[in-house]
């Protein structure tokens, strides 16, 4: 199991997700309903729920202990060190597979307010590193809506290479959507 964390920007920590997240995860999902619509899945109203967000982690981290998931959290801490850090994003490493593949699929998103900041380059940065230095991955795979320009050019500029379209991909905000992949070959060494 992963535990490392890193600092993404002076008052952004990205940490591994623990089941204690699950009130912040619910305040900043309801407060990015709008922003996160056209990329997400329809979701039930529980969804956006403390219990929800419970249920939803609980199932991660029970996921991550198998060894097929690391979900980490982007916490924003206040600027005057009371209170408690803010929910900014998620990353998360999925489908981790072993053998001869050693791959993952890579999916993140960032809070609306915290957009144009770096942050979804410095995770999927500091993702790719645990996934190679940590886990000994050979490679990760994204894929984005294909009128994501902005995902794109995240994972690009993080050394991802697109390598096709995927039709009807995702069934994304009430349709099957196409994709574009991504993947980033993270070392040559032998499984």
């Amino acid at each position: 199991m992963i535990t490392s964390s890193a600092r993404l920007a002076p008052d952004v920590l990205m940490r591994p997700a623990e089941l204690a997240d699950a009130a912040g995860f619910s305040r900043s999902y309801l407060r990015n309903l709008d922003h996160l619509r056209p990329t997400e899945p329809p979701r039930p109203d529980d969804f956006y729920t403390p219990a929800g967000q419970a249920e939803r982690l609980a199932a991660q981290l029970a996921e991550r202990d198998a060894g097929r998931v690391l979900p980490w959290v982007l916490v924003r801490e206040p600027d005057d060190g009371s209170g408690e850090p803010d929910v900014v994003g998620a990353i998360t490493l999925s489908q981790i597979t072993y053998g001869p593949l050693r791959s993952a699929s890579v999916g993140y998103w960032i809070d609306v307010g915290q957009l144009r900041r770096g942050l979804a380059v410095a995770a999927v940065r500091a993702a790719c590193a645990a996934a190679d230095r940590e886990l000994g991955l050979h490679r990760l795979e994204a894929g984005t809506l294909v009128d994501n320009v902005a995902s794109q050019r995240v994972l690009t500029g993080c050394g991802f290479a697109p390598y096709g379209t995927a039709e009807k991909f995702l069934h994304i905000n009430g349709a099957w959507r196409d994709h574009r992949l991504f993947q980033k070959i993270l070392n040559d060494r032998h499984p």
